[in-house]
């Protein structure tokens, strides 16, 4: 938002509600049904974890059905996490298209519109360019409580998540992806799982991100330009909470990475600036510093904020777009975790 004299004006967040923000209705809207969970449940109780994988991540199977196999396979112990060996998906050198075309600016706006979205969230994506990737490898999965806590026991780092209520870690959500956490934290992580396992972990890049969500197709989301809302927990027909890594099979990006869109937004290497041959942006994300006369003058007074990708369980498809850059702001349902890239 901007007043005449063209400065950025954050947004009065303490009179607008999370539900509002999310665009959510007052009222109690429940998206999933307790008894169809429970039957599911019920049947699923014998199997092995590797079978409860299976199910969770067949796009064949209803979601109530794989739902409850990725809740029940993290009580039971999930075999997808291993904080020491993560699963890994390699992801070749390219030459990389990133970004947003500007005159396909007016064509993504008017298609979301409705979701609030603002000409000045978009801008930050363009111009298009291309950049030079070296083949590295992705995490499968996003970094789960399960992993972050080990980190946690061993480091005795007081970054506990928000969503750990009274930072008690939650055992029954050992399989969710870790949320909400600072960026120092998810640097953290990196630099203490490098040097635990002798490997070159880090955080992604902007670039190797986006590519390793697109394929380097240039296609909108994961799996593919037009968004449906079965294949990723976003807040369109989500639960409306994190789900178990994995749970939306039928999203996974054309190299196989796992929760690319939806579920929880992830932190990359990089701070916010303008593409090269772009503009900056100082929309409600950069610290708003009163009395400064131009976006320049913002960013040099102000330190910038870390890009999150990716879109989440509280947002909307167009967060969850492969070229979105987004960030965190200081509200409980901004939802932001991360995965790690490795160096190959």
């Amino acid at each position: 938002m901007t007043v005449a004299s063209g400065r950025p004006v954050p947004p009065n967040t303490d009179l607008i509600g999370d539900r509002h923000a999310m665009r959510l209705p007052a009222w109690f809207e429940g998206r999933t049904r307790p008894t169809e969970l429970q039957r599911h449940a019920a049947e699923l109780r014998g199997e092995t974890p590797d079978a409860l994988v299976a199910l969770a991540e067949d796009p064949d199977v209803p979601f109530a059905r794989r739902h409850a196999a990725g809740n029940l396979c993290g009580l039971v112990g999930d075999p997808r996490i291993r904080p020491d060996d993560p699963p890994m998906v390699d992801v070749p050198g390219a030459r990389a298209r990133i970004g947003l075309e500007a005159d396909r600016l007016p064509e993504v706006l008017a298609q979301w519109r409705h979701t609030g979205l603002q000409e000045d969230f978009l801008r930050k994506e363009c111009p298009a360019h291309d950049v030079d990737l070296a083949a590295f490898r992705l995490m499968r999965y996003p970094v789960t409580n399960h992993e972050y806590r080990v980190f946690l026991e061993d480091t005795r780092a007081r970054w506990l998540p928000t969503s750990w209520h009274f930072g008690c870690y939650p055992d029954h959500l050992g399989n969710h992806p870790v949320w909400t956490v600072p960026a120092q934290a998810a640097d953290a992580y990196a630099e203490w799982l490098a040097h635990r396992t002798g490997r070159a972990f880090r955080l992604p890049s902007e670039a190797e991100w986006e590519y390793a969500a697109t394929g380097g197709q240039r296609r909108e989301f994961p799996w593919g330009d037009a968004f449906a809302p079965d294949r990723a927990n976003t807040s369109e027909a989500g639960p409306l909470s994190a789900t178990p890594i994995g749970s939306y099979p039928a999203g996974r990006s054309p190299f196989g990475v796992l929760d690319l869109a939806g579920n929880v937004e992830e932190y990359v290497a990089d701070d916010y600036r303008p593409y090269p041959g772009g503009e900056l942006v100082a929309d409600d994300l950069l610290p708003y510093a009163g009395g400064m006369h131009s976006a320049n003058e913002v960013l040099r007074a102000q330190s910038t904020y870390r890009i999150v990708r990716g879109g989440s369980f509280t947002r909307r498809g167009d967060v969850a777009r492969c070229r979105r850059r987004h960030g965190l702001y200081d509200r409980g349902f901004y939802a932001v975790g991360f995965r790690l890239a490795e160096s190959s």
